[in-house]
């Protein structure tokens, strides 16, 4: 068993009793820490109290639902959270997601399953910021991004980005102009574990197109390649053709 992940404190929420400990001997048996709560209130404390490294949250709750708890873990902490569904309830997976869980995972699952969505979700949202050092990228007048200090400016007024869409951005920057193909961006933000899980990357393109697009349905920055995938408009280029275009108008003078 690898040990890159070891003593890592998994939350798991859940008011059945045998789920739990179901999850908690598949995680215990590969080096994780596991605190239960049974309660979406109880969660809340447990958090404040563990900082834990990931939540495993159920949807179906007895005091508080599943999604009332992400929310309100949303308004002060960005620890991942995996969501518990049902079955077939592809609406409860959109939700959670737009709600800012990181993942879900569909009941019943398997142990394996469920120990490869926790290692996936850690190693994606414990990996190093993909930019060391502070450089400002300027897009265009409207568009600033600092991926050192993982800030995103939108006509002066800085932009807030969940960590998923902020690794989404990043790569789509770092080629602009070039296509990023579904599995591509699925490989990079999510893991290779995703790369079958498409609507992941249509869903947070929509959450970067509002917040960062002036007019989402006609977007001038993230462009859309039908049936392959997505380019980050190629402003670089664009900087370059101004910067010659100035050159020449001085030499004429």
């Amino acid at each position: 068993m690898s040990d890159d992940f070891k003593n890592r404190t998994i939350l798991v929420v859940d008011d059945e009793e045998r789920m739990v400990r179901f999850i908690r001997l598949n995680l215990e048996h590969d080096g994780f820490h596991v605190i239960p709560a049974y309660r979406g209130f109880q969660a809340l404390d447990a958090i404040r109290e563990h900082l834990p490294d990931l939540v495993l949250l159920d949807v179906m709750l007895p005091d508080l639902d599943g999604f009332e708890v992400l929310k309100l873990i949303r308004e002060s902490s960005n620890v991942p959270v995996i969501m518990l569904t049902a079955k077939g309830e592809e609406d409860d997976r959109v939700k959670g997601l737009e709600l800012g869980a990181d993942d879900y995972i569909t009941k019943p699952f398997s142990p394996r399953e469920l120990v490869s969505r926790v290692r996936a979700v850690l190693r994606r949202t414990e990996a190093a910021n993909p930019a060391s050092r502070s450089e400002i990228i300027e897009v265009d007048d409207r568009l600033k991004i600092d991926f050192g200090r993982r800030e995103v400016w939108l006509e002066g007024q800085l932009v807030k980005l969940r960590p998923t869409e902020y690794r989404l951005l990043y790569h789509l920057v770092q080629n602009a102009g070039w296509v990023m193909t579904y599995d591509q961006l699925l490989t990079k933000v999510w893991g290779y574990e995703y790369r079958d899980e498409a609507h992941y990357v249509r869903l947070y393109i929509n959450y970067l197109r509002q917040k960062l697009e002036k007019d989402p349905s006609n977007p001038k920055y993230i462009l859309t390649e039908r049936g392959v995938g997505y380019r980050f408009v190629d402003f670089r280029k664009r900087q370059e053709g101004s910067s010659s275009r100035g050159l020449d108008e001085s030499d004429r003078n």
